[in-house]
């Protein structure tokens, strides 16, 4: 690459100030470690429990309703859900209407460590959301919900 290309190290501040996906990415970073660390005890981190909430329903789901939800291609979900199959807090049943498709469940063990992490959850959360008193809570996860059903 030659010098006539090159960026400005203007720029370059230019973007660590206003890059929302370079302060999205290190928002992320930031509230998962704190997440893993509050749900050690659990043996499941931050984004495993976002996995076991999103299959706490009446009825096991289909992969592709969960992937969507948590912003995963089913390839990614499939290889999150290994471990905890392993562990014994999922099940992956082949769906009886339609053999194609996977079933995803909570076993009695999978409900047990998401009852035990949800008051950990949920006492961090109230301390994260108190921790940011000019940011309204609601707005900020109504601007995520925007930007993240853009793309």
């Amino acid at each position: 690459m030659s010098n006539e290309q090159a960026i400005s190290y203007e720029t370059t501040h230019l973007v660590r100030d206003t890059c929302l996906c370079l302060h999205a990415q290190r928002a992320a970073r930031a509230l998962s470690r704190r997440f893993d660390e509050a749900l050690r005890p659990t043996g499941i981190t931050s984004g495993q429990f976002s996995l076991l909430n999103a299959l706490n329903r009446p009825k096991p789901p289909p992969i592709g309703p969960v992937a969507q939800l948590l912003a995963m291609d089913r390839t990614t979900l499939t290889a999150a859900l290994k471990p905890l199959e392993r562990d014994g807090l999922v099940t992956i049943a082949r769906d009886p209407e339609d053999r194609r498709n996977r079933l995803l469940g909570l076993t009695d063990r999978g409900r047990e460590v998401l009852a035990a992490a949800v008051p950990i959850w949920r006492d961090l959360h109230a301390a994260i959301e108190a921790g940011l008193p000019e940011v309204q809570p609601e707005a900020l996860r109504g601007g995520l919900r925007a930007l993240s059903q853009a793309g």
